[in-house]
């Protein structure tokens, strides 16, 4: 081998050793997006350090990036994620950021500053990604704890009684573009339609009295909380009862199908206040099929009268009522 002029360190190939691995990447992009939402102006006058020194805004940074990049709960960050990231490196902290009791902890702290963060967060999101209120996703989802029932006369969330698991409801509002705009979290015993009227006024509240249009489903609102809508003209789309089928199915089949777009088609019908559009999807009913093919089968044969078949989803776009049903043939 040919002498180098140089200073040369020899390299054993076969006793190099990879050892602990960081996703770097993933985690510098979650960074950057936090900057660019620019939320260390929002956090750092409402996060000061813990008198033991713990940076209570590096901890949200953390949190944030693990919801974003590798979503799980509080144990799994502190026992798996945070090792595993280059959080700590990004960050100038050690693994002591993430105690096991320091992301529960951090968490307390964020929830008074709820509605002022939304505020802050529409402006960003307009700003930055154009986001627009004029439509609005009203839905609730579940959460429920394995554990002792709660004591008697305990002030908790907890609670047996109605509730679609026994659970307690979170009801949450979303954007078109998914940007939640608000959330609560519910005792377990209360029912959907109890929720509804609290969140009209907290989103006018907060966002002003915009000519909006709100989506639910048809379990949330009753027909006294819609006629109350319709008196404040405020525009929704919701699920009709079954029991109001019948009484637009013939008319609606006198209308004439437009085509919307590529595979999808609608009828529209306006009684008197309400507006009712009847919107047939083939590649809806493809999605909704597709599981029920028994596998080994020709997928292929089996799919080609899905995709044939008609399909019924009635839909409004404002003060509307949604049906489901199937066209008679001929």
């Amino acid at each position: 081998m040919p002498i180098l002029g140089c200073e040369t360190i020899r390299v054993r190939l076969d006793k190099i050793e990879l050892r602990r691995p960081c996703e770097w990447g993933a985690s510098w992009l979650g960074l950057y997006v936090w900057n660019l939402l620019e939320l260390d102006t929002f956090w750092r006058g409402r996060l000061p350090s813990s008198r033991k020194g713990t940076s209570w805004l590096n901890m949200l940074k953390a949190l944030v990036c693990y919801r974003l990049i590798d979503p799980g709960s509080e144990f799994r960050f502190h026992r798996e994620w945070y090792v595993r990231s280059a959080m700590g490196e990004l960050l100038g902290e050690d693994d002591s950021l993430a105690q096991k009791d320091k992301p529960y902890r951090c968490l307390d702290l964020l929830l008074e500053h709820r509605d002022e963060l939304f505020g802050f967060l529409k402006g960003q999101w307009g700003k930055l990604l154009g986001a627009k209120y004029d439509v609005l996703l009203y839905d609730l989802t579940s959460a429920y704890f394995e554990s002792d029932p709660p004591p008697t006369g305990s002030g908790g969330k907890k609670r047996f009684g109605y509730s679609r698991d026994k659970r307690s409801d979170c009801v949450q509002v979303l954007t078109p573009e998914g940007f939640p705009v608000a959330y609560e979290v519910y005792p377990g015993n209360t029912r959907d339609t109890a929720t509804l009227e609290e969140f009209l006024d907290r989103i006018e509240k907060q966002y002003g009295k915009f000519r909006r249009t709100w989506l639910m489903d048809r379990g949330i609102p009753t027909e006294d909380m819609l006629e109350k809508m319709r008196s404040r003209g405020i525009d929704y789309l919701v699920g009709t009862p079954k029991g109001h089928l019948t009484r637009v199915e013939k008319p609606l089949l006198e209308q004439t199908w437009m085509q919307a777009r590529e595979s999808v088609s609608v009828k529209s019908l306006q009684q008197e206040s309400k507006f009712y559009v009847s919107v047939k999807s083939h590649d809806r009913v493809a999605k909704d099929r597709f599981p029920s093919v028994p596998y080994g089968t020709n997928w292929k044969r089996e799919l080609k009268p899905i995709f044939l078949s008609p399909f019924w989803l009635f839909v409004s776009t404002r003060r509307c009522e949604i049906l489901r049903g199937n066209e008679p043939q001929g």
